[in-house]
């Protein structure tokens, strides 16, 4: 049995149509900040992060505050949309979101697997910095819903799972608010 923590990264310094890989604003640094306080208190812990800038800016902030390690883990990277310009990305992120897991191609059925298959895989107590459409992903496998957005984590929220017995269960949503995805 392991607890997994999946962070939200902090607000972003460009959105998913300005830029394929911005790290965070001020804002968004304050929110890791947030994140990290929360999480030193659960520590010892194995951390993870997707290989973007502003998951791995988040990260870093628990890190240094506890002389750890993160591990770079790419199947918990943003949802991919390869070949998409910028410009491309927003529209088709909105509707991919309002979507249901069977309507969607082949390559994204396929990420959320394996990125919910990385999820069942750890064996420690572990923090992971995603993304917001990667966190609906693990939420919707865990709960057996066919909806792509099933709730809105803020920048820095916390959800928890649980991997008892091959199966990924939540535990809890992290904090929801209202929120430009990045």
């Amino acid at each position: 049995m392991a607890l997994i923590y999946l962070v939200r990264h902090g607000k972003a310094a460009g959105s998913f149509t300005d830029d394929m890989d911005p790290g965070l604003d001020e804002l968004g640094r304050s929110q890791a900040i947030q994140a990290a306080t929360k999480l030193h208190q659960h520590l010892p812990l194995t951390l993870l992060s997707s290989p973007l800038k502003r998951a791995q800016e988040t990260a870093t902030l628990l890190a240094n505050a506890v002389q750890q390690s993160v591990g770079i883990e790419d199947r918990v990277a943003e949802i991919p949309s390869p070949g998409l310009s910028l410009t491309a990305r927003g529209p088709w992120l909105q509707s991919v979101m309002s979507g249901r897991w069977s309507e969607q191609s082949d390559d994204l059925k396929a990420w959320q697997q394996a990125l919910c298959q990385c999820l069942i895989e750890i064996e420690t107590d572990t923090v992971i910095f995603s993304h917001f459409v990667a966190i609906n992903a693990a939420v919707s496998w865990a709960t057996g819903s066919d909806k792509v957005l099933v709730f809105k984590p803020d920048n820095g929220s916390i959800t928890i799972f649980d991997n008892t017995g091959d199966q990924l269960a939540l535990i809890e949503r992290g904090s929801e608010a209202t929120t430009r995805v990045n």
